[in-house]
């Protein structure tokens, strides 16, 4: 038996306390790699606070973040019906209503944002969906999780050009498809643009079939409620003309604008453990740069993003 399949036995709320646990040692740690990294981004993208509020900030992210790793291993533990119970409300769910009837199908746009393996369960009852899968790390792993995958009303394609065409016909046929457009993509697959004011490298992929399709974009997000028992989903309408633009430039900036409003109102719980901003044609890799680099590109960055809203405000 693949030793991940203990955590069925294990009640979530056991899984919770263990994750906190996990969580303060991390935080008592700062030459982690995972403190590294949340806090670089959080200098890159809120510049204006302070040490004390920065500091807050990453605490409560590495939580969530603790707390998302053991809740996705949970739910691909247990049966799509367990993770559907663990939803409670379900916030502007017309504008996914309105998606799925679209003729044109619907992409539904999914950021590292909340537990979003919970939400595939609960997602997946209203139609087969075409994902795309990349194998993890480790063959237990992969066994796992791909097991936990396979319980669902989707059909796994890979994650190269045969994926992107089944993802395309699925669309043509009126269905719908889930796609996490916040990877780092590989320089072939991107262009780089503003995601929180740092242009950096942003996969085209969603843009593209958007654009090609005209399909419905339905932003969604699974997020813990504040007692820690139970998820709500939030529902968001993706129409931003930009977001349809031939030019893969716009269309990936409009999304990632997109993205940023998603995220904003849920700012901890997205996943800043994640080295978003690697590929930075003026710096290189920020989590690897040197400290004096990274502060300049930071003062300097912070000066462009405050002239250029003060330019759109004239």
């Amino acid at each position: 038996m693949n030793p991940y399949h203990i955590f069925k036995f294990v009640p979530l709320s056991v899984l919770q306390i263990l994750a906190r646990f996990a969580a303060w040692i991390i935080i008592k740690i700062p030459s982690l790699s995972i403190m590294r990294t949340v806090s670089t981004n959080m200098a890159m993208i809120a510049p204006k606070l302070s040490t004390a509020q920065k500091q807050a900030l990453t605490k409560e992210i590495i939580y969530h973040q603790c707390l998302t790793s053991i809740e996705s291993i949970k739910s691909w533990a247990m049966s799509p019906e367990w993770s559907i119970s663990q939803i409670r409300d379900v916030h502007n769910k017309e504008i996914l209503l309105e998606g799925l009837a679209n003729p044109n199908g619907m992409l539904a746009i999914v950021p590292h944002l909340g537990t979003w393996e919970m939400m595939n369960a609960w997602l997946n009852q209203f139609g087969s969906p075409t994902i795309m899968y990349k194998p993890v790390k480790g063959s237990l792993t992969d066994d796992f999780v791909l097991q936990g995958r396979s319980r669902l009303n989707a059909t796994l394609v890979p994650t190269d050009g045969s994926g992107v065409k089944a993802i395309f016909k699925t669309l043509k046929q009126g269905g719908f498809s889930i796609i996490l457009p916040d990877h780092v993509p590989d320089p072939s697959g991107g262009v780089v643009v503003p995601f929180f004011g740092v242009e950096t490298l942003t996969s085209t992929l969603a843009s593209k079939l958007a654009s090609k399709t005209k399909c419905a974009l339905v932003g969604l997000s699974c997020i813990r409620r504040d007692d820690g028992r139970d998820f709500d989903i939030y529902c968001y309408r993706l129409d931003n003309p930009a977001l349809y633009d031939r030019n893969t430039e716009t269309s990936a900036q409009a999304l990632n604008l997109a993205m940023q409003h998603m995220i904003e109102d849920k700012c901890s719980h997205y996943m800043w453990g994640y080295r978003r901003f690697k590929h930075i044609p003026t710096l290189g890799n920020p989590y690897t740069a040197d400290q004096e680099a990274l502060a300049n590109f930071i003062h300097k960055n912070n000066q462009t993003v405050h002239a250029d809203k003060s330019q759109h405000k004239q």
